[in-house]
């Protein structure tokens, strides 16, 4: 019996990884046909008593557009899509044009595809390589990616970073700041560049990406050009908390600008500091004291940890107890905000989670780079991860740190 003509002509000895992936990508055409049609369908039902004088309706389906080829994580999925006559006039007296939003008319590649070029780039994946890199990833269907594309693509980004950084911040208000700056062996001068990255929680417990800076090192100068520029840019009010690493210059910086934020020491920038200072043999140990510190449950037990930490490292490595003493009253500034909100305070994670795949690009960038798109394939990566970012835990106490009530231990102070 004949097959339809939409149906997958399977060969014997085809791999059974490429008959599932032949399979997987013909249901996905399936299903995105099966969605346009609708969306032309509900589109033109709910114009449906719009008539010329004859009676006829304005809007009414006329055929499929000249089929396409999109470019999937799946691989090259060819759609016809369906084509609307719409006869209506705007105000200006211009023809109405139906647009997809599944699928617009000038979309030759899924997000799947723009989310993993910034991710390869930063990976050490030259532009001339787009395409046998893609083709191994995702099938011989996605190998098409020309080098000028890819190019082209970088060229929008950077454009997108800048007018990104440039955005009115007035009305907004982030109750905290993660701070960290990630650096990146792009070379393009004797300094090695150094990506600022500020991360804030809104007032309703949401994370969003503030800032990705250029900087060519975690000085006071280029922290301070940052916080400033935020500031001019409308972020009025102070964060209550701002949470980063040791690196001196954020910590001058956000003195001046924001005197009023307190200030948390990322447990995981000190505890490796720490360690750096003894021997590799007692690193075990040592890790768990430290655990043992920020995992208290109250701050008086926490010093209590401190000082047995002391007692009992302090004759034999020294460096490593001034270390960790240093900032005592910075390590435990997450013990006057809701408990809650520890697991979110304590630390730079939620800066270091996003940027853990991007250390960022290989030897091959040295002397190559630029470090405008550099730039912008963080800035890239770093809005994809925004979409999976979740709520702050007990994000509801968040309107009671807004008004200063005032926490011990992680428990409010009854007034």
């Amino acid at each position: 019996m004949k097959q339809p003509s939409d149906s997958i002509q399977f060969q014997p000895d085809a791999p059974t990884a490429d008959i599932l992936q032949d399979v997987l990508r013909e249901g996905a055409r399936k299903m995105l046909i099966t969605a346009l049609q609708a969306e032309v369908a509900e589109y033109i039902d709910a114009h449906a008593d719009q008539v010329d004088e004859q009676g006829r309706r304005l809007v009414v389906r006329n055929g499929s557009c000249p089929e396409r080829t999109i470019q999937t994580a799946l691989g090259d999925i060819p759609i016809a899509r369906p084509r609307v006559d719409d006869r209506r006039l705007d105000d200006g007296g211009n023809r109405i044009q139906f647009t997809s939003k599944i699928l617009p008319p000038y979309l030759r590649r899924s997000k799947t595809i723009e989310e993993l070029i910034p991710w390869l780039y930063l990976r050490g994946v030259s532009t001339g390589d787009f395409g046998e890199a893609l083709g191994g990833l995702l099938g011989e269907g996605a190998a098409g990616l020309s080098a000028s594309t890819v190019v082209r693509l970088k060229q929008a980004w950077e454009e997108e970073h800048r007018t990104w950084s440039k955005r009115e911040l007035a009305g907004k208000h982030y109750v905290y700041l993660w701070a960290d700056g990630i650096h990146s062996n792009v070379r393009l001068t004797d300094e090695r560049a150094c990506m600022l990255v500020i991360m804030g929680a809104t007032a309703d417990g949401k994370k969003e990406l503030v800032a990705v800076h250029d900087g060519e090192r975690e000085s006071e100068q280029s922290w301070t050009e940052v916080l400033v520029d935020l500031k001019a840019r409308g972020l009025s009010i102070a964060p209550k908390l701002v949470v980063a690493d040791g690196a001196l210059g954020f910590w001058k910086a956000s003195a001046k600008v924001w005197p009023t934020a307190q200030g948390q020491r990322c447990w995981v920038h000190k505890t490796a500091n720490v360690l750096n200072k003894c021997p590799k043999s007692m690193h075990p140990k040592i890790k768990a004291s430290l655990t043992e510190i920020w995992n208290a449950e109250t701050r008086e037990d926490a010093e209590a940890a401190m000082i047995l930490f002391q007692s009992i490292y302090g004759a034999k490595y020294p460096k490593a107890v001034e270390c960790l003493l240093k900032d005592r009253e910075a390590m435990l500034a997450f013990y006057d905000f809701p408990a809650e909100h520890w697991r979110h305070l304590r630390t730079t994670n939620p800066i270091e989670s996003t940027f853990a795949t991007i250390r960022l690009r290989t030897s091959r960038t040295k002397g190559a780079g630029s470090r405008a798109a550099c730039l912008a394939m963080v800035y890239k990566l770093a809005k994809s991860a925004e979409k999976t970012w979740r709520k702050l835990n007990g994000h509801e106490h968040l309107g009671d740190v807004i008004r200063g009530v005032q926490f011990k231990d992680g428990i409010k102070v009854a007034a």
